[in-house]
């Protein structure tokens, strides 16, 4: 029994190869530079400089790991070429408008790694974005937020 891959877009899978890039190219040489010239300064049970530089080369080394993981591991979805029309699915850019208040936000439901809630980018396993797949364009549903139920209709539907 094989378990399924998680999802991710396409751009946040672009985005996270680019932060991968950045961290093997750009921040690994950095750090080996930074733990050479750490371990030229002696000796090494009392240098903070040393130690500090091979635990930031730790963190780097496990966010490569990380990444490597995530992009093996994803199926990465192009959301520009689903036809699945305004129902909600994976990659939906969700316009709400919250039908006590009037506000409105939008949100893509996107891969876990890949969410992040200041770009308004949702993730999959997300309480609202579970509580979105499989409804339309028009229609309204309850969300049990942290301060109390909220009502909402779905504005807008796209794919992009």
């Amino acid at each position: 029994m094989s378990a399924t891959r998680p999802p991710m877009t396409q751009k946040g899978a672009d985005r996270l190869r680019d932060e991968l890039e950045y961290l093997k190219r750009v921040k690994r040489p950095e750090i080996v530079a930074a733990v050479a010239e750490a371990r030229a300064h002696g000796d090494l049970k009392e240098n903070a400089e040393y130690h500090a530089a091979r635990e930031m080369h730790g963190f780097n080394e496990g966010r490569i790991n990380e990444l490597e993981a995530a992009l093996s591991n994803s199926e990465v979805i192009d959301t520009e070429r689903l036809t699945v029309g305004s129902r909600i699915v994976f990659g939906a850019i969700v316009e709400l408008v919250d039908l006590d208040s009037e506000a409105e936000v939008t949100y893509q439901i996107v891969g876990d790694l890949e969410a992040d809630i200041k770009q308004n980018l949702i993730a999959v396993s997300s309480p609202i974005a579970r509580a979105l797949i499989g409804k339309n364009e028009g229609d309204e549903f309850d969300f049990t937020a942290p301060n109390g139920v909220k009502t909402y209709e779905i504005k807008s539907v796209r794919y992009r």
